[in-house]
């Protein structure tokens, strides 16, 4: 049986100021931005090169009742983190120093929220 994680929750408290962060300042892709009725909307972004997207939205139970910024450490891997977390920065992101803990490498950063990113680079000899 195949169990594929494809979709993760992101609690914000603004869909429009979250939408226009990951996909202006992060290049996510805007997959779906739809408001099918009863005060629900329905965000969902996926960043370059992944089969596996964030959603973020309003009337969605208790993925809206979540307490935004509460998501800590979701990991984007990346090929070359110093070219990643430049690009970052040239968008206006405020990311951190490269962590190096022996061959895995990371750079955080947060969404308006307070939800924690991490990008990751692994060495190709771990």
């Amino acid at each position: 049986m195949d169990m594929k994680l494809e979709v993760v929750p992101m609690p914000v408290s603004d869909v429009d100021r979250a939408r226009d962060f990951y996909a202006e300042k992060i290049g996510f892709n805007v997959d779906h931005d739809i408001q099918p009725g009863n005060g629900m909307r329905i965000v969902q972004l996926t960043p370059p090169g992944s089969s596996c997207s964030i959603v973020i939205g309003t009337g969605m139970g208790e993925i809206s009742a979540m307490q935004p910024g509460s998501v800590k450490g979701l990991h984007l891997v990346v090929a070359d983190i110093v070219q990643a977390r430049a690009e970052l920065a040239g968008r206006g992101v405020e990311v951190g120093e490269i962590d190096d803990l022996g061959g895995v490498k990371y750079v955080r950063f947060s969404d308006p929220d307070g939800n924690v990113w991490l990008l990751q680079e692994i060495s190709a000899g771990l």
